[in-house]
């Protein structure tokens, strides 16, 4: 499950990690409290090369009549991509990274409360999470939309969730985005147990109104 996260890499830079023409309307940064629905820096590759572009984060499928006609729909399952009509056609030719620099998990207590915690790369390093993306809407009115896919989670976060954003490294990016020919299916795994790393941060992330960069500074477990 990814319901939140934060990205702070400045556009440009974000560009040129990626070797992408940025697009003219991507969404401003620095964002502490991304959510579903928002717009999100994703990265897609076509025949001209690769574009960094805005997308709603939050998959309509084509038959949606409305935004609301079914499920959020802001995860998918890597064991069911290839099979679920919503990803089908987009796990085999839609496929895409999403930009981040940390993401949010909770747990609750006994007493009920949910308790965030921030996830981000050991190494301090930019997020690439694997998504499928669908265009979606009238004519005069189309939008890209998009989704994270998950895997189990590894050992390391099994402590805080049993799911986890699938999470890809550089040298894997051109295979996922359909550079490097066919066999994505392989990367579909948990992450490696020395990528990531997790602390507790404030509850005022629970809001999806909240903002700031105090909403990744680590508090006392």
């Amino acid at each position: 499950m990814c319901g939140r996260f934060a990205i702070t890499l400045p556009n440009d830079a974000m560009a040129q990690l990626f070797s992408a023409r940025p697009a003219n309307t991507l969404p401003s940064v620095p964002n502490f409290n991304v959510c579903p629905t928002n717009q999100v820096h994703v990265v897609r590759s076509g025949e001209t090369g690769r574009r960094l572009d805005p997308l709603r984060w939050g998959f309509l499928p084509h038959w949606y009549k409305t935004e609301t006609a079914g499920p959020l729909l802001i995860n998918a399952r890597a064991e069911t991509l290839a099979e679920k009509p919503a990803f089908r056609a987009a796990c085999r030719d839609r496929r895409c990274l999403i930009v981040a620099t940390g993401f949010y998990e909770w747990t609750k207590t006994e007493q009920g409360s949910r308790l965030p915690w921030y996830i981000h790369r050991q190494n301090g390093a930019p997020i690439a999470f694997a998504g499928v993306w669908q265009d979606w809407g009238a004519e005069d009115a189309r939008q890209g939309t998009c989704a994270i896919v998950t895997t189990p989670a590894n050992r390391h976060l099994s402590a805080i969730h049993h799911r986890m954003p699938l999470i890809l490294e550089q040298e894997d990016w051109p295979l996922w985005l359909g550079e490097a020919g066919k066999g994505a299916a392989r990367l579909m795994k948990p992450g490696a147990e020395d990528v990531l790393d997790f602390y507790r941060v404030d509850p005022a992330v629970n809001s999806n109104r909240a903002s700031g960069p105090d909403l990744i500074e680590p508090i006392p477990a």
